[in-house]
């Protein structure tokens, strides 16, 4: 190992065990392992990086898609899509825990943003479950899991992130590739919430209002509500699959709907609260776009330094077999995401890990699915799991608690992470059937 690499992960590790923001944390290492590098005109270089980094046209749809997530959380769209899915598992024993579970995919796959999920859907739901007889540690558990499938199922800003760091990697081919697995993760995670709720013996579920459904629910009712919101998924899938529009023309165009949607249609944000929520949207972007472009300069130094090449030639030391090989990666993935956030991650040990996974003939794309996944369990890990925290405090639970609740869901999205991995066609098949895929 060189001194300027050295350099690099000591203080890497440092500031992250110092608490300095992440951004904060790539940027000083990469420009200290620059300097013990001795490079010529090191600060101008790190410089250059970023900026080159954050050169590229697909960027601009993840402003557009935060702006559409802020607007979509903030104009009443979980109520609606609880209604949703009362209306069609209300009357079952234990159903308020798929609602929530539902509910959570929904409203994460059309803001795409599981935060959001949490803090819409969770602070609807969580005081109604503990209501009905669930256990507030199990309904926080519940809800932060769940909203992380969103991040799978289109549209995903962690997947615009992914396509560019992989390069030559279609966003369009990422967004469907995400949807079944999305669906087999929430559905792992709606089958055990199902399981472990009929212990708690509760009965039928609840709507918005909280009104116990024990009648047969208004399905066409709440669906046709809903609807406008669901449009949002097909709109932007079908815009690009069409070939009528790019990625980052479909969030503008994601945006554009969002404000009809929240201002005209339902009425739920008045104008005046739109330049709080552009504030908020520009604060969460110049958070995402710091990231990318240090990252990018992280990136170049790895390379200069060979650690892609280092890490391939240590698993093929180890095994030659893909599944193996895959697994080792899985297992170094889990390890990283319960210590880093998924963009950074992302950003970070894509560069690291896919010329790996490319060697061993795996698809870029399905990689990518399988890195996402794989990070999203880390979402819900202590000590740096943001859905847990932020759960916690939707829900006002400890995390003591929440994370042995948690445990069942650990192990249903591992399960939903070794189908994703080790059977290819789930991520594979949709894009290859429409085209977006040879």
């Amino acid at each position: 190992m060189s001194v300027g690499l050295a350099v690099l992960l000591v203080s890497f590790v440092v500031l992250l065990l110092l608490e300095v923001p992440v951004a904060f944390v790539i940027g000083i290492a990469t420009l200290l392992g620059a300097l013990a590098l001795s490079r010529d005109g090191s600060f101008v270089s790190v410089a250059s990086d970023m900026a080159n980094g954050l050169d590229s046209f697909p960027l601009l749809a993840i402003p557009f898609f935060i702006l559409a997530g802020e607007l979509m959380a903030t104009g009443g769209l979980a109520r609606r899509l609880i209604d949703f899915a009362s209306s069609m598992v209300g009357r079952m024993s234990g159903g308020l825990s798929i609602v929530n579970t539902l509910t959570c995919m929904l409203f994460g796959a059309v803001s795409g943003s599981a935060t959001a999920a949490i803090s819409s859907v969770g602070a609807a739901l969580i005081p109604e479950m503990e209501k009905k007889g669930y256990p507030r540690e199990f309904s926080v558990a519940l809800t932060a899991t769940a909203a992380t499938t969103g991040l799978l199922i289109p549209p995903s800003n962690v997947m615009i992130v992914y396509a560019l760091v992989a390069s030559n990697v279609s966003v369009g081919a990422l967004f469907l590739a995400g949807l079944i697995p999305g669906l087999v993760t929430g559905f792992a995670v709606m089958a055990v919430a199902f399981l472990v709720s009929r212990r708690f013996k509760v009965v039928g579920t609840a709507n918005a209002q909280g009104v116990i459904v024990q009648e047969v629910p208004a399905f066409w009712r709440s669906f046709l509500r809903a609807l406008p919101s669901l449009s949002m998924l097909f709109l932007v899938i079908g815009v690009i699959i069409g070939g009528i529009m790019t990625p980052t023309e479909s969030s503008a165009i994601a945006v554009l709907w969002s404000l009809l949607l929240v201002c005209v249609f339902y009425r739920e944000v008045k104008w005046y609260q739109l330049p709080q929520i552009l504030i908020n949207s520009a604060r969460t972007t110049g958070i995402v776009l710091l990231l990318i472009g240090t990252s990018a300069a992280m990136s170049r130094l790895l390379t200069i330094e060979q650690v892609p090449q280092a890490a391939a030639d240590a698993l093929l030391s180890v095994s030659n077999n893909p599944l193996v090989i895959l697994l080792l990666i899985n297992v170094a993935l889990l390890l990283v995401g319960i210590f880093m956030d998924m963009t950074p991650a992302v950003l970070v040990f894509t560069p690291i890990f896919l010329p790996v996974a490319v060697g061993i003939d795996i698809n870029p794309v399905h990689f990518g699915v399988i890195m996402i996944a794989n990070l999203c369990i880390g979402l819900c890990t202590p000590p740096v799991g943001s859905c847990l925290f932020l759960g916690c405090g939707v829900g006002k639970a400890k995390i003591a608690g929440v994370s042995r609740a948690m445990v069942p869901f650990y192990i249903a999205m591992f399960a939903a992470l070794l189908l994703i991995t080790y059977f290819e066609d789930l991520a594979l098949w949709l894009p290859r059937a429409l085209g977006e895929l040879e």
